[in-house]
């Protein structure tokens, strides 16, 4: 199996703007955001659909997705946290986790061609990252 470009971060081949990381899952902010603060939960087991993870990837990939994203919607103060399982743009399970007040912002689509805002990414993944 050719390495995903989320395998390729986990092995820290591609940089990313990690806010969360444990033995069976990585958190990092995503570099055309729907919102500030879009955060991808992943596994670091590459498969390629979320329901053809074993339970205990699973389990601990949705552990860390409510995990994350009680953690943003408190340190972000927003109301929402939008939870999507898309399957398509990337070859490896993933979930994508949203801040918003508004639904529109939510359904926002981002430039996908936009040049990554790294100082504001950088920014926001310290406000998110975990402080055990």
């Amino acid at each position: 199996m050719v390495d995903s470009i989320f395998t390729k971060i986990i092995k820290g081949d591609i940089p990313s703007f990690k806010v969360y990381e444990d033995d069976l899952t990585y958190a990092f902010l995503d570099i055309h955001p729907i919102q500030p603060g879009h955060v991808l939960v992943i596994p670091k087991k590459q498969v390629e659909f979320v329901w053809d993870l074993d339970g205990e990837s699973y389990l601990a990939l949705m552990t860390t997705v409510k995990k994350t994203a009680q953690h943003m919607k408190n340190v972000l103060e927003v109301p929402f946290i939008g939870e999507m399982v898309v399957g398509v743009d990337v070859p490896h399970a993933h979930v994508h986790l949203v801040p918003f007040t508004k639904v529109e912002q939510f359904r926002n689509v981002p430039d996908m061609s936009a040049i990554p805002d790294n100082q504001a990414l950088l920014a926001m993944a310290e406000k998110l990252r975990f402080h055990d």
